[in-house]
């Protein structure tokens, strides 16, 4: 069965202006996910991996170059089609969790939910399913500070699963934990990948990139390798008949 292309991405390049003219952080950047991938993005500090992601995202846009995204051409896009296609089709984990700290975890996963409209009881419904599948049912009421940075982490997912995204973007989503519960998100974003859902995660950590099925090295604004991991053989064998 031919795969749905999730992202595609040609002859990208991305500028900033500075004082002393334009400064080139992507360069000819040519990349295409299809969908139930899982890539790992890496490359050094300044290397123009978060600026991508910052594309991919909607969050940012290219100064030259095509982004596809689910099917739409991004660039030629109003901002309110980007939001609506943005909130529809991607869901975000960032190092940070980014959870407001007066509200429950309850409230924290059902937010995305209120800019679609969706009822109250609706949404805590969908939200309290959610925090189940990531093991915090018992803390449905506790508030981001009464609990672990490990299950603050797996909130921001159920937060970022809400909307039924396809795709998870995550941004270095186990910076700030240690080894055992960043190995405990990982198993939940390859569970997650295996229930159909494409990730694509910026990481600096090569063990933590070794979950994902592709590697996507960056240096100096350009890919210089792209390469399928031992994760991705191992998938292929078990599904294979």
């Amino acid at each position: 069965m031919m795969q749905k292309t999730v992202i595609e991405v040609s002859h990208l390049y991305k500028d900033y202006q500075t004082a002393a003219g334009p400064f080139p952080v992507l360069k000819d950047v040519n990349l295409r996910i299809e969908s139930g991938d899982y890539v790992a993005i890496m490359g050094p500090s300044g290397s123009g991996k978060s600026t991508f992601m910052n594309i991919l995202g909607c969050l940012d846009k290219p100064t030259k170059g095509q982004y596809v995204l689910d099917g739409h051409a991004v660039a030629t896009m109003e901002e309110n089609d980007v939001a609506g296609v943005r909130n529809k089709t991607i869901g975000f984990v960032f190092q940070g969790f980014n959870l407001l700290a007066r509200s429950s975890l309850l409230d924290n996963v059902a937010l995305p939910l209120v800019y679609s409209g969706i009822e109250k009881s609706e949404r805590h419904a969908r939200a309290k399913v959610l925090l189940e599948k990531v093991g915090l049912a018992k803390h449905i009421h506790s508030r981001p500070n009464q609990i672990s940075g490990g299950q603050q982490q797996r909130v921001a997912i159920a937060r970022a699963l809400v909307n039924k995204p396809s795709l998870i973007l995550a941004d270095e989503p186990t910076g700030n934990l240690d080894s055992v519960t960043s190995e405990e998100i990982m198993a939940l974003f390859g569970q997650l990948n295996q229930e159909g859902i494409t990730i694509v995660l910026v990481t600096h950590e090569t063990d933590i990139a070794e979950h994902a099925k592709r590697q996507v090295r960056f240096l100096d604004g350009k890919i210089v390798q792209d390469t399928r991991t031992h994760a991705s053989q191992v998938l292929d064998s078990e599904i294979m008949p």
